[in-house]
C-alpha cells in the first residue's frame, strides 16, 4: 500500500530541503570562522632570547623585556608581543617570574611600596608577594605569580613559557 504525496507536501519538502541546504551553506563558515581558533592545537611554546646575560643575573629581581609570537585568532602581531619578567637568583636556580597579579591582573613592581621593602607590591588593591612570588597571606592575592620555565644558552637567558603547576 503507497502512500502518494500530494503537490503541496512536495512543494513543501522540496523548499524546505533546499532553503535548510542553503542555510547551511551560510552557517557552516560562520560556525567555522568562530570555531576554528579553539580547535587548533596550542603551540609548544618556544623559548625566546633575552638581552640579559647570565653574569649580570644576581638575587635581587631585575625586570626584563622580551618578545613573544602570538597568534590571536588571526591576528599576528608584527616583531611579537611584549612581554617582561622578574628575573633573579633563588636557592642557587634562576627565577623569572610573572609581573602579573593574580588578583585582577596588574603589575607588580618590586620594592614599589616602600612601606613593603623586599616584596612585589601591587597598587591596585595593595596585593603583595615575597621574593619568591608566593603570595603575602592576608592579602588580596590567593595564588603565586606565575612563574616562566628558564634555560641559559650561549651565556644569555631564554625565557620560555609559564611552568604547568
Amino acid at each position: 500500500m503507497s502512500k502518494k504525496v500530494s503537490r503541496r507536501q512536495f512543494l513543501t519538502y522540496t523548499l524546505g530541503g533546499t532553503a535548510g541546504f542553503l542555510g547551511m551553506g551560510m552557517l557552516f563558515p560562520m560556525i567555522r570562522f568562530a570555531a576554528d581558533p579553539m580547535l587548533k592545537k596550542g603551540g609548544k611554546g618556544a623559548f625566546v632570547k633575552t638581552n640579559l646575560s647570565e653574569g649580570l643575573i644576581n638575587e635581587t629581581p631585575q625586570a626584563v623585556d622580551f618578545r613573544v609570537e602570538v597568534k590571536d585568532g588571526w591576528y599576528v602581531p608584527e616583531g611579537g608581543e611584549p612581554r617582561t619578567a622578574w628575573v633573579m637568583k633563588s636557592e642557587g636556580k634562576i627565577l623569572a617570574l610573572s609581573p602579573i597579579c593574580k588578583h585582577l591582573g596588574c603589575t607588580v613592581g618590586w620594592e614599589s611600596n616602600p612601606q613593603f621593602k623586599g616584596e612585589f607590591f601591587c597598587p591596585c588593591h595593595f596585593g603583595r608577594y615575597f621574593k619568591n612570588g608566593t603570595n603575602v597571606p592576608g592579602t588580596p592575592p590567593t595564588k603565586p605569580l606565575d612563574q616562566y620555565e628558564t634555560k641559559i644558552e650561549a651565556g644569555h637567558l631564554w625565557i620560555g613559557p609559564i611552568k604547568k603547576a
